[in-house]
């Protein structure tokens, strides 16, 4: 559904659904409802993979990984409009620093709670203490 410009110094890249120039709605429209539909059907596919006895049991849970990175590339590029594009530098940076901000944030909190749980005593002395 994408298609290809040149760039400034001649090099090729991609334009997100949308994120053309021309002002007309339906195309526009018709590239939500495409990443619409696909978020639909990755998500529906989420449920029936998890829910299913069709599926190797060991292999569920890298399926819905996969599944989840194609959701996110999905929603990367139809509706965020992330592309290769020299104008989507700003957004490609914002996009890599919030996403280290989060890892922080969940990494230090997964940190912090593993050594809490370490260094914190047994319950039966805590309750010794307490009666």
């Amino acid at each position: 559904m994408s298609e290809q410009r040149t760039g400034r110094g001649g090099e090729l890249y991609d334009v997100a659904p949308g994120d053309e120039e021309e002002v007309r709605i339906g195309p526009r429209l018709l590239g939500y409802g495409v990443g619409l539909g696909l978020s639909v059907l990755l998500t529906a596919t989420s449920f029936f993979i998890a829910g299913t006895d069709l599926v190797w049991q060991p292999s569920i849970p890298v399926a819905i990984a996969v599944l989840a990175i194609a959701q996110m590339g999905v929603q990367l590029v139809f509706f965020l409009h992330i592309t290769t594009g020299p104008d989507n530098t700003n957004n490609v940076l914002a996009l890599a620093f919030g996403s280290l901000i989060v890892l922080l944030v969940v990494g230090g909190s997964i940190w912090i709670m593993g050594h809490l749980n370490h260094n914190m005593m047994p319950m039966e002395q805590i309750m010794r203490m307490g009666g």
